[in-house]
């Protein structure tokens, strides 16, 4: 549609299957998602899919563009959706589509979840959040902000005043690597710096000791994904004197963007590949990181190559400053098991294995996103509450499964 000049109709087109396009135009790793697999990759070289996706949603917005919805038949149904991330965003798109109301509860002041406070503003401008939540206001979606369920608000009310509960509470525990120094001075996790740069550079610091600065320090990131991409590029521009990434796979292995590698490469990190990291020292503030080289096995049934130490390889390397960006699990309330709303060791709320897709084991409750398959894309939390939504409409009786989709 948009080689033949129809922008409206792409647009439309588009939030058929996606309810942030604008949102993984610019942040998604196409190069190894839909750019990777698609058919003209092989001589021609891929349609820019990422680059198309962010043109359609801006360009029509520009032109007044705004979904259609002039064929939801509006019920009476009313449904609460706990955290206000990609999945449940995703999720109210979807609902107000089939005509129930979607309420969206969330501790923090802005909504996005980590599109607005773990994803660095220049890769993702949070004016595109704020449209989008104005979109989704325009869609008859209601944000109720600064409200942590479970403190704030009892998760008995929304049971009691809702139809369906839908939760979107992302995956905020920090993994860690269980060596020694791990919580010595100056070793930070990721999503702490991270946030603390995003409130600097938006005015929304409450205190000025909260901001993490790395301005003129040597920086260690220990880890290999999209966060620690995040992190080393966030310390670039802090203007640290010296970045250095380190990983315990090769380049090929390595679970982040290709780009945001190519990106940060430009820019001036080292990255220390096959280095795995037994120990941050330094007598109560960091001097450095000792890693060891590794070798990486044959893979295994799930094609993956576990990697191996290799004897007598160590080595020290100097830091001012260590970000440990190993990942996230998810983080089960404590009032989840008072709800019958199972989860598993890992933590993920079982979701799917009732009668209904991301149905928890309480029959009105539904989930989706990072709490239920763990830290993943963007893309993976916009499908799982778009899919949830479909599920929740199924239970509720209303809608078309056609506008789901």
């Amino acid at each position: 549609m948009i080689a033949e000049g129809n922008l409206l109709e792409a647009a439309e087109l588009s939030h058929r299957t996606n309810s942030l396009p604008e949102i993984c135009g610019r942040i998604c790793p196409h190069d190894r998602l839909c750019e990777g697999a698609c058919t003209l990759n092989d001589g021609f070289g891929a349609v820019t899919i990422g680059a198309v996706e962010k043109y359609i949603t801006d360009e029509a917005l520009s032109l007044g563009w705004r979904p259609d919805l002039s064929h939801v038949e509006q019920t009476d149904k009313r449904v609460a959706l706990v955290g206000a991330g990609p999945a449940s965003l995703a999720c109210a798109d979807v609902l107000t589509r089939n005509g129930a109301t979607a309420d969206v509860y969330d501790r923090y002041h802005e909504v996005g979840g980590l599109l607005t406070f773990g994803i660095p503003p220049f890769k993702l401008e949070k004016d595109i959040v704020k449209r989008r939540r104005k979109l989704l206001e325009e869609q008859g979606v209601k944000f109720i902000l600064n409200t942590e369920v479970g403190t704030d608000l009892k998760f008995d009310y929304l049971l009691d005043n809702y139809d369906a509960v839908f939760l979107g509470m992302g995956a905020y525990t920090y993994m860690k690597g269980g060596f020694p120094g791990e919580g010595i001075g100056e070793v930070y996790d990721a999503l702490p710096y991270l946030i603390s740069n995003i409130n600097r550079v938006m005015n929304w610091e409450k205190h000025p000791e909260e901001f993490i600065d790395m301005k003129g320090k040597q920086v260690v990131v220990l880890g290999g994904g999209d966060t620690a991409m995040d992190c080393v590029r966030t310390a670039v521009r802090q203007q640290a004197s010296k970045v250095t990434c380190c990983y315990r796979r090769d380049e090929e292995n390595m679970p982040g963007s290709r780009r945001e590698v190519f990106n940060a490469k430009e820019e001036g990190v080292r990255f220390l590949w096959n280095r795995q990291p037994v120990e941050i020292v330094g007598n109560g503030i960091v001097t450095g990181v000792k890693v060891v080289q590794t070798e990486l096995s044959d893979p295994d049934n799930r094609g993956r190559r576990t990697p191996q130490p290799i004897a007598d390889s160590e080595q020290l390397i100097p830091a001012d400053s260590v970000i440990i960006a190993f990942g996230f699990r998810p983080s089960p309330s404590t009032w989840f098991d008072d709800f019958s709303i199972e989860f598993d060791e890992g933590g993920h709320v079982i979701a799917g294995q009732n009668e209904h897709q991301y149905q928890t084991t309480n029959p009105k409750v539904f989930a989706g996103g990072d709490m239920v398959r763990g830290s993943d894309l963007v893309v993976t939390a916009v499908w799982e509450g778009r899919m949830a939504a479909q599920g929740i409409v199924e239970y509720l009786g209303i809608g078309k499964s056609t506008h789901a989709m």
